[in-house]
């Protein structure tokens, strides 16, 4: 439960706002981090905690693009293919990377690892191709550099997993 193994956090998001349901995006980000997506169980958390119903919970969860409400990858890989970016090439880009990790538009590697989509809009065009990985920006990529950081989170993945400290 959010609320217990997170009472300290919680309770420092708390204090940001004079109003706990205004509480609800930050708490969501906090939900999405521990488990990986936006779950119907974490929601009824979230709803819990700021006194609200879970239906208002899953409209606000379901309208922004940064909440999943399906299980992704351990690496959401986010391209930007809006219109300034694409003309840097990055509809390339996102089809060479979903080719290299053998997936479809949405898609996550069997290994659990990573998550392809595509989003319109980064506010980075003239960083292009680049995309989010976990909501962190990656800018003027090509595929070498993008292979590379996906052998090297498969090696510290393998490494975790060897160690028994898998995620």
């Amino acid at each position: 439960m959010l609320a217990d193994k997170y009472a300290d956090r919680v309770a420092a998001i708390f204090a940001k706002y004079p109003d706990k349901r205004s509480a609800v995006m930050p708490l969501l980000y906090l939900a999405q981090e521990e488990y990986g997506w936006i779950s119907e169980e974490a929601m009824a958390q979230v709803a819990e905690l700021v006194d609200i119903d879970p239906t208002q919970v899953k409209s606000i969860a379901g309208f922004y693009t940064m909440y999943s409400e399906k299980p992704k990858g351990k690496y959401w890989l986010q391209v930007c293919t809006d219109l300034p970016c694409a003309l840097r090439g990055a509809d390339e880009f996102h089809q060479e990377l979903k080719d290299y990790l053998g997936v479809e538009e949405g898609g996550t590697t069997t290994d659990g690892l990573f998550t392809v989509e595509h989003v319109m809009c980064l506010a980075a065009c003239d960083k292009a191709p680049m995309l989010q990985c976990n909501f962190h920006y990656m800018e003027n990529l090509d595929m070498e550099q993008m292979k590379q950081f996906i052998e090297e989170k498969r090696a510290e993945a393998a490494r975790e997993k060897a160690n028994g400290h898998e995620e």
